[in-house]
């Protein structure tokens, strides 16, 4: 039995609705028409008809933009801008007609011009590029390593297909409001394979459901699709990394999620992460029964102890919802190998315990701010574990052309390119820089069949390609490739996670030498950001989540200097009985370049052992991580997206230190190697690659439950519970955001994050959640989501909850 939410869905909503018809509200006078432009992808202006502002009996206030048709439709979640600043994400209606956003600020009474935005950018006109491209600057160490087998390769079997279809409406999931979805999937088998094969689940992301065949419009409002429409059949867009695996042994099934697309931006409450995760549950239990069905085409063909989920953009935020669930159930199936590529992360989840590898296109012009490398950073400590995870960033490749039914001039249906302007010299479809649509197909191929080849295969010939070593295969092309990469616990000893101050570790010297996390303005205050950009696009590490944007993210330590620095120098000291590191290949660390540096950046890594020995390695001469990232002139409010700060991961073979003690290392210190210069610096370990083991997380869930409270008169709390799966081992921690962008937010419950420790034991806890109060009579109460997210020493469950705030004054 599927492990599932409580109910989220149109009750909800329609509550949610009702207090948008609150008698009493006022509205903003003189309706004024914006422009609601698309911006990214295609920059496509629509005109909008109007907008209103209402007040809200408690304070707050209600931003309305109607559309005069339609936003285009994409995986990243839309906001809402008044005057040039994003208020928070948009709720859209189930015409798509209208968006709205509800806010404390009331400061948008008085709002001129109100605008859609995407990832935390306002439209605005696009710079010409100039007349020939600023030559490219050469990565500093970058050596790639090509493997003597490639997994675009056919293998020895033949591809059957063995699709099936239950129909538009053959099932209903809770996290969709109960509304009808299809369970239709295509499968790819190897022809005359014996016995039981592992099994790899691909599941697209969000794109229009229906298309007209004649009038080549699209449709994304209805499901099953209106008359004169048809399904779009994204779910055959990834066949050639299909029949990839499939030649090589694996069943493929990749599974149609249109229904869900029609329907996620009106009748959930998360994007609709948690009904692809069910739907992904609910073909894994149809493959159950068919396997063990006599007669049928699948029986005894599956291995359900050894399976795969890939998911593309908000697909990705579902597979790994669909592990998560999978954790739960009394009898998991064995999911060991999870790839999220061009991934959303609205809510912030980790997913420990299996291996996992997150694709990102570094030219995407619909999740632009790569937020789906929050996956790989939030889990990272988590939980202990013995796996393997990477994050890769895939140059010149863009959103949608991994899947060929959203790739012009392949695909069936309308399409786009997501990139946009196609002039942009570093990202544009006539840049040299940019991988043509096979090209990117290819790179694709090659990592997504290499990575289930070697977690689930255990083919370790392709885990240079995963580890961090930048191996490459000639189906890769002139794809180049970036890693980051954390090795399996048993495999791996941390020196300094470098996330905060801490004992053996000391920054001395730096004109700037602090831990950071976050942007500028979502730190407490006193404390360092790690960027003051407000273009999110531009640091992946540090954009904020749409349903937790105040939670603390990504600390990392952030060193500036100058010729007028004092002996700058981080230090770590090995403790008691890590000082025999010849179990090791290398000494690794993430590190990017601080974006405020200029010309050349680079550092010294120096290796000291008991007697004073030493040994030191620059590091432009092994990795290009310090290397700025190309940029491009074209700019939204004259803010480039490219450019972008990205960590990758250094290695320094320990091969390489002679002259040192490797039985008796004492100190390890990093240094400036330039005169000037500026750096972030994270997870200092060494290591050896490996792939490790796992399947189902044995990580603690933490549910969190709706609640009621009463306002009060003034200050004060409400009490909301979570509840757990288990009793906890260690202590965790679980991030609050009271009033999550996107609920029914007003002065009642300030918008803002906290931690909530667990103790050890426990299987149950509370939180209190600030509640402003007031002696002002409504007529009506209001309701607030509230978000659980960024978890340690557990896992998310039920990560939103809505509290409901009754108004206890006399009318």
């Amino acid at each position: 039995m599927l492990r599932t939410a409580p109910f989220r869905g149109r009750a909800r909503l329609t509550a949610a609705l009702s207090v948008a018809a609150l008698t009493g509200c006022t509205v903003a006078a003189g309706l004024a028409p914006v422009s609601a432009s698309a911006a990214e992808p295609t920059g496509q202006s629509m005109n909008a008809e109007e907008f209103t502002v209402e007040t809200l009996p408690d304070g707050g206030a209600r931003v309305t933009l109607r559309l005069a048709e339609p936003l285009p439709v994409r995986d990243a979640a839309p906001e809402i801008a008044v005057d040039g600043r994003v208020v928070g994400p948009a709720k859209e209606s189930p015409d798509g007609l209208s968006l709205s956003v509800e806010t404390s600020d009331t400061s948008v009474t008085g709002a001129d011009r109100v605008d859609v935005a995407w990832n935390g950018q306002v439209p605005g006109a696009a710079a010409t590029p100039p007349k020939s491209a600023a030559a490219p600057v050469t990565p500093k160490g970058l050596r790639r390593k090509q493997l003597y087998t490639d997994p675009s390769q056919p293998g020895p079997y033949g591809v059957q297909r063995l699709d099936y279809d239950l129909g538009d409406t053959a099932t209903t999931l809770s996290g969709l409001s109960d509304l009808p979805v299809e369970l239709r999937s295509a499968v790819y088998a190897p022809a005359a394979a014996k016995g039981a094969r592992p099994v790899v689940i691909f599941l697209h992301g969000r794109h229009s459901a229906c298309y007209n065949p004649t009038t080549r419009s699209t449709n994304n409002t209805n499901w099953p699709c209106a008359a004169g429409f048809v399904p779009i059949d994204s779910y055959l867009g990834y066949t050639e990394t299909a029949e990839a695996l499939a030649t090589h042994g694996y069943v493929v099934v990749s599974v149609s999620a249109n229904g869900i697309n029609a329907k996620d931006a009106s009748f959930t409450d998360d994007n609709g992460a948690l009904a692809r995760g069910q739907l992904v549950m609910n073909h894994l239990d149809l493959l159950k029964k068919w396997n063990t069905t006599a007669g049928h085409p699948l029986a005894g063909r599956l291995d359900l102890s050894n399976v795969g989920l890939m998911g593309h953009s908000r697909g990705g935020e579902g597979v790994v919802e669909a592990a998560l669930l999978n954790s739960g159930n009394k009898h998991p199936y064995g999911i060991r190998a999870v790839l999220p590529l061009a991934p959303v992360d609205f809510g912030r989840p980790t997913l420990p315990e299996v291996p996992m590898t997150v694709l990102l296109p570094y030219c995407d012009g619909d999740v632009s701010n790569q937020q789906g490398q929050h996956f790989y950073d939030d889990t990272r400590y988590s939980v202990p574990d013995n796996v393997l995870r990477s994050s890769l960033m895939i140059m010149g490749a863009n959103h949608n052309f991994f899947n060929t039914e959203w790739t012009p001039g392949v695909s069936i249906a309308p399409s786009n390119d997501d990139w946009s302007p196609a002039t942009d010299e570093v990202c544009g479809s006539a840049s040299p820089s940019r991988l043509t649509a096979a090209e990117q197909r290819a790179v694709g191929t090659a990592y997504m069949a290499g990575f289930f080849r070697l977690a689930q295969g255990g083919e370790t010939a392709f885990l240079p390609l995963f580890d961090g070593t930048n191996g490459t295969v000639p189906s890769a092309g002139r794809a180049v490739v970036y890693a980051q990469a954390q090795q399996p616990g048993s495999r791996r000893l941390d020196l300094a996670p470098l996330e905060g101050p801490a004992d053996g570790v000391s920054v001395t010297g730096f004109d700037l030498g602090a831990y950071c996390y976050s942007l500028a303005a979502r730190v407490r205050p006193g404390d360092t950001p790690c960027s003051a950009t407000t273009a999110t696009s531009k640091v992946p590490h540090w954009t904020p989540a749409t349903f937790a944007p105040s939670v603390p993210i990504s600390p990392v330590l952030r060193l500036q200097w100058s010729a007028a620095s004092v002996s700058p120098e981080v230090r770590v000291d090995l403790g008691p009985g890590e000082g025999n590191v010849t179990k090791y290949d290398a000494l690794t660390f993430r590190a990017a370049r601080d974006e405020t540096a200029a010309g050349d950046v680079d550092l010294d890594v120096t290796v000291v052992d008991r007697r004073g020995a030493t040994a030191t390695v620059r590091v432009g001469d092994v990795s290009p991580a310090l290397t700025p990232f190309p940029s491009s002139a074209n700019t939204t409010n004259g803010i480039s997206r490219l450019g972008k700060t990205w960590l990758r991961t250094v290695r320094l073979p320990l091969a390489t230190l002679t002259g040192v003690d490797l039985h008796s290392v004492r100190t390890v210190s990093v240094r400036p190697a330039t005169a000037t210069g500026g750096v972030y610096l994270s997870d200092l370990a060494l290591d050896s690659p490996g792939v490790g083991g796992g399947v189902a997380t044995s990580a603690v869930a933490v549910d969190l439950a709706d609640a009621t409270a009463a306002e009060g008169d003034g200050p004060g709390v409400a009490t909301m519970r979570l509840t757990l799966n288990g009793k906890l081992k260690q202590a965790a921690t679980v991030q609050v955001q009271t009033a999550a962008s996107g609920s029914a937010s007003a002065g009642q419950v300030p918008a803002q994050a906290f931690p909530v420790t667990i103790p050890k034991g426990a299987t149950s806890a509370t939180i209190e959640v600030p509640l402003a109060g007031n002696t002002v009579a409504n007529t009506a109460s209001l309701r607030y989501k509230i978000t659980i997210s960024a978890p340690v020493g557990a896992v998310i469950g039920d990560g939103f909850a809505w509290l409901t705030v009754l108004d206890d004054d006399t009318v």
